[in-house]
């Protein structure tokens, strides 16, 4: 299968090709102090148009950035001059972070061909292309939603998955949050893990350069981690944002039978129904 990334010099050679559509999908933590939207104004690559997650969401649900109705991604999206036909290509401001969870939002949504950049911006910055400040004006377009409802899971996938054992579960979170040991960027939030749910956290499975790994060093990662590759895997995190670098890993290494804990330890920790753990 083919790595679902590409590089900066390519995404250079395509700047002015209408076919290709760039997205800055910068967010941060809430602890982070970082504002997305105003970094992208400050900066971004030439012809991007900024994703905000918090925005493209279902904002009836109390939960942060959980995926919206199709008919209102697909307004969305097509007002920022994407259609599903269209090759996207999504970067973040960190390296590799936001940007899979929108490379998620998009395939989830039925976008045909979605990459991310390795390195992000950052790798963009490294090799001295050019940067534009402001909004960017685009001409709408019609997307074309084709759902795929089997790669998104709720609380009650997740309790079905964990008592059955009939897929895993994989936690993005860091070990000390994993084990309770550390608190959540969520302080009304406890720290913990559901039980049976393993861990492997986002940041092995990132170069100190914001790229990628290798897809042996991916499948190192997951198997050190006890993950058996050849089960059908669903990804969790704090909010459903970082679970989706551990789906675009497993992806890249040709892993088809995913999903993505949508409401992840937000909604679990929070549920009285949902058991949690705080040891290994």
């Amino acid at each position: 299968m083919t790595r679902p990334l590409v590089s900066a010099e390519w995404m250079h050679d395509q700047i002015g090709n209408d076919g290709v559509k760039i997205v800055d999908a910068s967010w941060f933590l809430p602890n982070q102090g970082r504002d997305g939207f105003a970094e992208y104004l400050q900066g971004h690559i030439p012809g991007a148009v900024y994703f905000p997650i918090d925005d493209i969401a279902d904002r009836t649900n109390p939960l942060p950035h959980m995926l919206p109705a199709p008919d209102q991604f697909a307004d969305a999206a097509g007002k920022l001059g994407i259609a599903a036909t269209d090759r996207i290509v999504v970067y973040d401001a960190i390296g590799l972070f936001s940007a899979a969870r929108v490379w998620w939002t998009f395939t989830v949504f039925g976008a045909a061909d979605v990459s991310v950049l390795d390195g992000g911006l950052p790798a963009w910055k490294a090799c001295g292309f050019p940067i534009e400040s402001g909004p960017v004006t685009v001409e709408p377009k019609h997307f074309e939603i084709h759902f795929d409802p089997r790669t998104v899971s709720d609380h009650d996938d997740v309790k079905q998955a964990l008592r059955s054992g009939e897929r895993l579960v994989v936690d993005a979170r860091s070990g000390e949050r994993f084990r309770g040991q550390a608190p959540e960027p969520r302080p009304e939030l406890p720290s913990g893990h559901m039980p049976g749910s393993l861990n492997l956290p986002f940041g092995e499975l990132i170069d100190a350069d914001g790229r990628l790994k290798s897809n042996p060093e991916i499948r190192q990662a997951f198997e050190k981690a006890g993950v058996d590759l050849s089960a059908p895997i669903t990804t969790s995190c704090g909010s459903g944002v970082t679970a989706a670098i551990l789906s675009l890993a497993l992806h890249s290494i040709g892993h088809s039978d995913l999903s993505l804990y949508d409401g992840s330890w937000t909604e679990w920790a929070s549920r009285d129904d949902c058991p949690r753990e705080t040891a290994l």
